[in-house]
């Protein structure tokens, strides 16, 4: 039977799916096959559990793996009968059907908010013991003291031995953040004397946000933006003039006035359109009353949702304050805070080692994905992202923020980036913004330009002037070390991004150009595509530099650097002058780096397929298993990565700039804010491992490379 973790409440509210959803993040790093089940669900239909639907969807899990038993009601009424023993035996089977498709199975118990906690409590033990599986205890320490929270531990404990289950772990959940040190001190080591961790609460989870609120009432939207994943924080029912209504508005409430306001309404809308006055995250025109005619063209504009409710402002507002937040929602915004709260209170590595776990076998594109995220945060860095004035950008540094994966400095005007967040329902507390117009470092920026461009005639004027672009004080924070990198390019050309960096962040010793790579996510591997968005026509020299550097990001990336060096031919099958250039550029590299595995010229069928590597070249090493495809122009590898893209489902995490001091990426101008999100923390990888040793001498030759305006 498959190893797994019973997560386990042993108190109402204490919000163990936040724990589930961090074990499942952290199993699914570490073994091939995971499965979760909860024998028992609050839902009607155990096939509409909404915990069982995120991880499905999070982690693509087949449902014979990722599933639910039976409802709450089916089981109290076998408890009922006096046939709990047909609950466990249930539960035992789907068990037993979901271990043969999974190596770590996650079971969690149910929620302990029946009538009878006590019941509930003694059936997830009998369950735990039947499955055989240890017990991840999670107490809820929402409303508690530090003493309470300490004895409501050592109570789980007594009760759990007394029920004879193996006890993995005590976690305490939705702990006062202002309590957390005084908690820690309170809680008593059990016999085990392992850690009990305290996670927080954390309010971005338990905040509905307006699509919440409107589909629990069944609201209907009227006007205003379509963007429902903004928080509500606070609701504001509008009974007072609209002077003192204004004077109680804050950012992020939720608006609800009678439909026949239109001074609250014009009021609010030129509040959420000034940069001084908070936004809203939307509005509830409540009564039935339609608003005024005239007015409706302002609400159409409105940068929040505006929902229309049948209900008198009174009802509305007791309806809206009983709507409860969920992580099971799947919104990828509380999902974010809740894997940050778990990275940040959290030792999985000392978690885990109580298991004994398979080895995966496989790298999944899913996998690969939450691993650069863990790598990332392992080590903190600091990025820098230019680009304040594009809201995927905003909304990256969100879930970045949220999901704890490194510091990060946005550049732009203060007011409005604010005002961008803003109106997008983005939340961007406690991440630094820097206004390159007013930074007190624009002045030192622009000397030490001067300084560096001297040799090209650069003057202090100009070199002031050029440190307003994003891209030059970006660059010139990492640079001068305030930063640990730059991701930019979201709404500028690649030329844009890297110019600066040629300018005055050169490339690393012994490197002449800079190039750049494209992860390619297949099923079960990684693969490594260099150069795919730089270097239009590369000679034998530069082909071999762009080989030696895209084996290095490989092996960055935990990939065993295997290079092909593709042509139109194989071996000595061919000639002509490309192949041969091909051919004189993998000479240089095994001159240069005997150590690393490296053919050329080969065609791209006798790298990755073994029956056609053993007819053309049965005695190479790398024929039939390359990892890492050089292409011969930018030309050949830019249309094979979207061929290959396209015509089999890979994921291509890219492009990644190699070569520099330091590291800057470039994003794709159609990019997504999971690219934005991805590329981030492989910048803050790069940032872990690369050397930043200076110079301040000009290097005519990385200056000469050549960037495609992507």
């Amino acid at each position: 039977m498959s190893s797994g973790i019973y997560v386990s409440a042993t108190t109402p509210g204490s919000g163990k799916t936040l724990v589930s959803l961090g074990l499942a993040d952290a199993l699914h790093r570490r073994a091939d096959r995971i499965g979760f089940f909860r024998p028992i669900t609050s839902a009607l239909d155990p096939e509409a559990d909404p915990t069982v639907a995120m991880l499905r969807r999070m982690y693509q899990l087949d449902p014979q793996v990722c599933r639910a038993g039976m409802s709450s009601s089916e089981a109290r009424a076998l408890m009922a009968a006096g046939r709990r023993e047909d609950i466990d035996s249930r539960a035992v089977e789907i068990f037993s059907d979901i271990s043969k498709h999974a190596d770590v199975i996650i079971v969690e118990g149910t929620d302990l908010t029946g009538q009878d906690a006590a019941v509930e409590f003694d059936l997830n033990a009998r369950l735990a013991n039947n499955l055989g599986l240890p017990m991840l205890a999670v107490v809820g320490a929402r409303g508690l003291s530090a003493q309470e929270i300490a004895d409501a531990v050592d109570v789980a404990r007594k009760e759990l031995a007394a029920e004879r289950c193996s006890l993995l772990a005590m976690m305490v959940n939705r702990a006062d953040p202002d309590n957390m040190t005084a908690i820690a001190s309170a809680i008593r080591p059990g016999n085990s004397h392992r850690p009990v961790y305290v996670i927080p609460e954390i309010p971005e989870i338990s905040r509905p946000t307006v699509g919440e609120v409107a589909a629990a009432l069944s609201m209907r939207q009227i006007a205003g933006s379509s963007e429902l994943e903004r928080d509500v924080h606070a609701i504001k029912v509008a009974a007072m003039t609209v002077g003192n209504f204004l004077s109680q508005l804050d950012s992020n409430d939720l608006v609800i006035v009678p439909g026949d306001r239109a001074d609250v309404m014009v009021a609010t809308l030129a509040s959420a359109f000034s940069p001084e006055f908070p936004v809203p995250s939307g509005m509830v025109l409540t009564g039935g009353l339609a608003p005024d005619p005239h007015v409706l063209p302002f609400l159409a504009h409105a940068p929040f949702p505006i929902f229309a409710h049948d209900a008198d402002t009174f009802s509305t507002a007791t309806a809206v304050s009983e709507v409860r937040s969920e992580i099971h929602t799947g919104q990828r915004r509380k999902i974010a805070a809740a894997m940050g709260a778990w990275a940040r209170n959290v030792d999985e590595h000392e978690l885990l080692e109580r298991l004994t776990l398979p080895r995966p076998a496989t790298m999944t594109p899913l996998r690969f994905l939450h691993e650069l995220i863990e790598r990332a945060r392992s080590e903190r860095k600091h990025i820098v992202l230019p680009e304040g004035n594009d809201s995927r950008v905003l909304g990256a540094a969100e879930i970045l923020h949220r999901r704890d994966v490194c510091d990060l400095t946005i550049l732009g005007s203060g007011a409005a980036v604010a005002e961008l967040a803003a109106s997008h329902g983005i939340d961007l507390r406690g991440i630094n913004i820097v206004d390159p117009a007013t930074s007190e470092l624009r002045e030192s920026f622009a000397s030490e330009y001067q300084r560096l461009r001297a040799h090209k005639g650069m003057d202090l004027a100009r070199a002031r002037e050029a440190m307003l672009d994003g891209s030059y004080f970006g660059t010139m924070m990492v640079q001068l070390g305030h930063v640990d990198g730059m991701v930019s390019g979201a709404a500028h050309t690649t030329a844009n991004t890297i110019r600066p960096a040629l300018e005055f962040v050169k490339t690393r010793p012994g490197v002449n150009i800079v190039s750049s790579v494209f992860l390619m996510l297949l099923e079960d591997r990684v693969l490594v595509y260099g150069d795919c968005a730089v270097n239009p026509e590369p000679n034998e020299e530069q082909l071999a530099d762009i080989a030696i550097a895209s084996a290095a990001t490989a092996a960055q990336f935990g990939v065993e650097p295997r290079i092909a060096m593709l042509s139109y031919s194989t071996g000595g099958s061919g000639s002509g002058e490309a192949v041969d250039e091909v051919r004189r550029a993998t000479e240089l590299v095994r001159a240069a780096r005997p150590d690393l595995a490296i053919e050329g010229p080969i065609q791209y069928d006798a790298a990755v397929d073994a029956s056609i590597a053993a007819s053309k070249l049965p005695a190479s090493a790398v024929a039939g298993q390359a990892t890492v495809f050089i292409f011969p122009d930018l030309n050949t590898g830019n249309n094979t990565y979207k061929a290959v893209q396209q015509s089999s489902g890979a994921v291509a995490v890219g492009p990644v700039l190699q070569g520099l001091k330091k590291p800057i990426n470039d994003l794709s101008r159609g990019c997504t804010v999971e690219d934005i999100v991805n590329t981030v923390a492989i910048t803050a990888i790069q940032a872990q491992t690369s050397g930043t040793p200076e110079s301040s001498q000009p290097a005519e030759a990385t200056e000469a490379t050549e960037v495609k305006d992507s």
